[in-house]
């Protein structure tokens, strides 16, 4: 199966998530996309196995879903391109050309993601919202892009490719 190949297919990484229900959120995104998960720790809660479970609900066995201790220690696992979600960018995510292999950054709810891991993007990606409107929430957020980035590069699971769970 191509999910457990992460060279091969689009990835979620979340840096240093700080609300566990939004990353349970997500976990339960990628289980159901069949898209592998990154999360890049320290998280800004206690994540054990059992609120991983919970936070999850009964998805979490479903997801391809790499912990990395550190920023430094997630880069050498990089292959495709980094492309981070910042309300500080001028580029909307909906005119952005995505490739197969790019691994989507999204930053902690709060405070994003630090001037060296911005940096280190190459690609900064805003979603469109109306005059006056501060941001998204981060799995909010995280599902619009990813749901995008799939489209362009036909990256959606089918009845086909995959039956992973008749939930989703």
């Amino acid at each position: 199966m191509l999910a457990n190949r992460p060279c091969c297919r689009m990835r979620l990484a979340l840096y240093q998530p700080d609300i566990p229900q939004n990353t349970g959120t997500l976990i339960r995104l990628c289980a159901c996309l069949d898209v592998p998960l990154d999360i890049i720790e320290p998280c800004g809660f206690t994540f054990t196995d059992k609120q991983l479970r919970r936070a999850a609900m009964d998805y979490a066995e479903g997801v391809a879903l790499q912990r990395h201790n550190s920023w430094a220690d997630f880069l050498p696992t990089t292959t495709g391109r980094l492309i981070l979600a910042t309300t500080k960018s001028a580029d909307p995510h909906v005119t952005f050309a995505f490739r197969a292999d790019d691994i989507i950054l999204l930053g902690q709810e709060q405070s994003g993601v630090p001037a060296a891991v911005h940096d280190r993007a190459d690609a900064r990606l805003r979603i469109p919202m109306r005059a006056g409107a501060r941001s998204l929430n981060i799995a909010v957020a995280g599902a619009m892009i990813l749901g995008e980035a799939l489209r362009q590069t036909d990256g959606f699971v089918t009845a086909h490719s995959v039956n992973k769970s008749e939930n989703c």
